[in-house]
């Protein structure tokens, strides 16, 4: 008989979650008092959106990540909904494009644009229509580019592809009617071929979303489910719900038999929604309670106990609902292997809660930072409803290692002139006037000016507004920063101006050259 110890190793086992200062939370936020239970907030490495409480239909404020303190009451929103917003979910291909779901039975797809917004945005970019009642969850698929799915009170879970020019799409691509009460979670696997559901009918489904047949289905009476998930290429499913004692209660299952859970266990007996979140790259799953302020973490291993409890959260500030930074958007520099951005009604605040690993060295640790999950799509859309699969496009999250931001891509500004030597002409009789002429000195600075701008990457070239980065400078809010903004704008102004003479003198010499190469071929 072999002796186990009852410790284990891991290099998570300290983990600890740490908040935001106040100056880094996003203060005097209007957070929506809609009971639905949903998380109300998404994040990507640019803007974090909250669903918003507002008068005649529904609204969602989009804030730029780095834009923290209070927020201005008259910030602008995204307004096109005539009823309650209940779901909003970024691309995970283009941080510039959300998705948002309404009690008035829409979907719409909006773009954010990369300035930062100066009026409210009513019109959106696509409008799906073909639910007959209010729409609550929205899922954009993990490795197709513009798969959407979405599921109503009409039971149905609706597959949709924006790969159309259409701007109000009436017909999905396909209809899952497998479901006779409300869809209450959606969750796919790593390579999107399998989606999980919870119902109200206190099922979990196992679904080939592209053939619509549902392929297992767990009935366990004594686990009411509420939300289920995926965990990843391990081959399981994650559940939360309630017991027959109405205790909040997490279950484990195995994804090829769902008739009985691998693992049950009762939590607490408050009454609130617990919403499971899963990091595929360290195997930790981190189980949050919507009306406390606690966040408990686990370790996931493939043999048992399977599921290995770690520590917890604790905060006295009850959230309502929560959103999760990607990977890409981490700082690692920190060692922050996960960021929450809990939403807390009472106090109009949103704040960041990072979960770190603590180690000594500022290096790169790679043993905690795996190759993740990137801003490529695997697939197009159409292929994906052809039936082919595939993985995520891996990514290093290593500082320097690659682009991994999910940026639009936009044509290369055409190549800068090189400039000519001036001996060259000096050389040739001297044809040229002296007011045309140049310092040396000001042409090898005009040469390294050019060659600074040639070597940023396009979205540096495309993000800078006025000589300063829109999401690393938000907007000055007092007195001293507005005029210290004033003066950084003048002198850029004045940069510019001195960068648009240079390349004028550079233009008449080349024109000049040009007519002494024409004189010299003609006395031949």
């Amino acid at each position: 008989m072999s002796w186990h110890p009852q410790y284990r190793s891991s290099k998570f086992r300290h983990v600890y979650g740490k908040a935001a200062s106040k100056e880094k939370c996003y203060d005097c936020v209007p957070i929506t008092r809609n009971v639905h239970d949903n998380h109300f907030c998404a994040v990507n490495p640019h803007f974090i959106a909250v669903v918003t409480e507002c008068a005649g239909g529904g609204a969602f404020l989009v804030i730029p990540i780095h834009q923290t303190g209070k927020l201005d009451p008259h910030y602008p929103k995204i307004c096109g909904h005539k009823g309650n917003v209940l779901d909003i979910k970024w691309n995970p291909f283009n941080d510039f494009v959300i998705a948002s779901c309404s009690e008035d039975t829409t979907v719409k797809i909006w773009d954010i644009p990369k300035h930062l917004l100066t009026r409210n945005i009513t019109s959106p970019k696509k409008e799906l229509l073909g639910h007959v009642r209010r729409v609550g969850l929205i899922e954009w698929h993990p490795t197709a580019n513009n798969i959407l799915f979405s599921s109503g009170y009409d039971y149905k879970i609706m597959i949709w592809n924006l790969d159309t020019k259409e701007a109000v799409i009436s017909n999905p691509v396909k209809i899952l009617d497998a479901h006779k009460d409300v869809v209450l979670s959606m969750s796919f696997n790593t390579d999107g071929s399998l989606l999980a559901t919870a119902c109200r009918d206190r099922k979990i489904r196992l679904i080939d979303p592209r053939a619509g047949t549902v392929l297992q289905v767990a009935s366990y009476k004594s686990h009411r489910v509420n939300k289920v998930l995926f965990l990843g290429n391990m081959k399981k499913l994650f559940s939360t719900g309630t017991s027959r004692w109405n205790n909040r209660q997490i279950a484990l299952w195995d994804q090829n038999d769902l008739s009985v859970p691998l693992l049950e266990e009762d939590l607490d007996g408050s009454s609130g929604l617990l919403f499971p979140f899963y990091d595929s790259d360290t195997h930790m799953l981190y189980v949050v309670g919507k009306g406390d302020g606690n966040i408990r973490y686990y370790e996931i291993s493939p043999d048992k106990p399977y599921l290995n409890y770690l520590m917890e959260y604790r905060s006295h500030l009850p959230q309502k609902g929560i959103g999760m930074m990607p990977k890409r958007g981490l700082e690692v520099s920190a060692c922050e292997i996960f960021r929450f951005y809990k939403l807390i009604p009472t106090k109009s605040l949103i704040e960041p809660i990072s979960m770190i690993v603590p180690r000594r060295s500022e290096s790169y640790q790679e043993d905690i930072y795996p190759l993740t999950t990137g801003a490529q799509p695997a697939l197009t859309a159409q292929e994906w409803l052809n039936g082919v699969n595939k993985g995520p496009v891996l990514v290093s999250l290593r500082p320097g290692s690659g682009a991994v931001n999910s940026l639009p891509q936009f044509l290369e500004p055409e190549p800068l002139m090189k400039t000519t030597d001036l001996r060259q002409h000096q050389g040739r009789g001297g044809r040229m006037p002296l007011e045309d002429m140049q310092k040396p000195s000001e042409i090898e600075d005009s040469r390294k000016q050019l060659k600074v701008e040639e070597k940023l990457p396009k979205n540096e070239q495309m993000r800078l507004s006025n000589g300063f980065d829109i999401f690393e400078c938000p907007p000055p809010k007092t007195e001293n920063e507005l005029l210290q903004m004033f003066y950084r704008q003048q002198e850029e102004i004045r940069r510019l101006r001195e960068l648009v003479n240079q390349r004028d003198v550079q233009i008449k010499q080349l024109e000049l050259e040009l007519r002494n190469l024409c004189m010299d071929t003609g006395s031949y």
